[in-house]
């Protein structure tokens, strides 16, 4: 029971003596106001224009890489020449931990077809399989049934339908010397946003893609209205390759090396996600240079502005010896100074970067290769910003602090 009120005690005496100490630093430095004022000052002046220029470079290069981000070919791997897939090919592809997306696809003569609605057609359209997770769809990707259809901005305003309509994919085929037409009824359940797909096309279900391939090489397909052909009995499923997308944008590299090693020729934009890295890593660069510099100039300002602080007030220092305060307290008494110093000047260079980035934005508004540039930095830059302003100022007053703690209490009254 003693013992827990002796720590209570000692408890009660560190919390009135941080308090005392906190107290005497505040007041010291508002009566040396304009003294404060310039150390938070030059301190301002060093953390504003790092703040400004991490701004930039986090601005700059989130915005290049949300572009990469948003755009789902910049995620696409192209497989160039074709093979002879099974779906275990397939699945082995889609384990791989870098593949977002994977999905089957026949040559390229089969998937392109004719599209009709009314009077209207739209030749030779793009044919593409597609499952729920599409990147190119978005948040329209769904798992289509066999009659449904889900079709491009340019291939809808061509063919003049809306979403709920019917149209009809036909293709033909030239089988032992008589032209065969094979058609499939479909319903349109979405139409893509222009920006999604360019082209004329149609996202049928896989299933349907490899029909469509089947009645192109001969077989007796029913669903698209063929009354002869070879029959499908024995038939697999094989693709000549298939639609891969990385699951983010450094897998594109390590999902393009590793289709490589399999001897599969292919392409993807693997050079303008490199461009991005590498910009990141000059404005790093450059940013580090800069940021070691000023730190640099910040703490040789630091240690001279601290020691001849402390050397003018040699006498009010020695009479805090006096008075009782230890060595202990003194350097205590010097960092904390130092910290409430640091944190006014942090937050005098907060502002200025604030106004700065509004400047910045105004000026550079008409150079915007999008409407989301902006010199930006999140909540945990400024924190990071803010520990690194009261560490470094805390590391100089320890250091500067030596020379306060040699003080002598005698020293004040030599003076009297």
């Amino acid at each position: 029971m003693q013992s827990v009120w002796q720590g209570e005690l000692a408890l009660k005496r560190w919390s009135e003596r941080s308090h005392l100490l906190f107290w005497l630093a505040a007041q010291d430095i508002w009566h040396d106001r304009k003294v404060s004022f310039c150390v938070a000052s030059s301190l301002a002046a060093v953390i504003a224009p790092l703040l400004l220029l991490f701004g930039l470079k986090h601005g700059v290069v989130s915005q290049l890489q949300d572009e990469l981000r948003q755009d789902p070919r910049n995620l696409e791997v192209k497989m160039l020449s074709s093979g002879n897939y099974d779906s275990d090919w397939l699945e082995k592809i889609r384990a791989q931990p870098e593949v977002g997306f994977a999905i089957g696809q026949p040559r390229s003569l089969n998937t392109q077809a004719d599209l009709v609605a009314g009077q209207r057609f739209v030749e030779s359209a793009e044919i593409l399989p597609t499952k729920i997770g599409d990147p190119m769809l978005g948040s329209q990707s769904q798992n289509l049934e066999a009659g449904q259809t889900i079709l491009s901005s340019r291939a809808a305003n061509r063919l003049g339908i809306k979403i709920g309509d019917s149209i009809r994919l036909r293709a033909i085929r030239r089988l032992e010397g008589v032209t065969d037409f094979g058609e499939l009824n479909l319903n349109v359940v979405a139409i893509l946003e222009p920006a999604s797909f360019s082209r004329s096309a149609a996202f049928l279900a896989p299933d349907r893609l490899l029909e469509l391939e089947r009645f192109r090489d001969g077989y007796l397909v029913a669903s698209l209205g063929a009354t002869r052909g070879k029959s499908l009995k024995g038939t697999s499923d094989l693709y000549a390759r298939a639609r891969l997308y990385a699951h983010e944008i450094d897998g594109v590299a390590k999902l393009e090396r590793w289709l490589n090693q399999q001897n599969i020729e292919t392409s993807s934009r693997l050079a303008d996600i490199e461009n991005v890295k590498a910009i990141n890593h000059l404005l790093g660069l450059i940013f580090g240079v800069i940021a070691g510099s000023a730190l640099i100039g910040c703490i040789a300002s630091l240690v001279g502005a601290f020691l001849a602080n402390i050397d003018r007030k040699r006498r009010s220092i020695a009479l805090l010896r006096l008075l009782g305060f230890d060595k202990s307290a003194v350097a205590a008494y010097v960092i904390l100074q130092a910290v409430l110093l640091s944190s006014a000047g942090f937050i005098g260079g907060l502002i200025f970067y604030f106004a700065g980035a509004l400047l910045f934005d105004h000026l550079l508004g008409g150079y915007k290769a999008t409407g989301s540039f902006t010199c930006q930095i999140t909540i945990w830059h400024g924190l990071t910003a803010l520990l690194l302003s009261l560490l470094v100022a805390a590391l100089v007053a320890l250091f500067s602090s030596v020379r306060a703690i040699s003080i002598q209490p005698a020293e004040s009254l030599r003076e009297l």
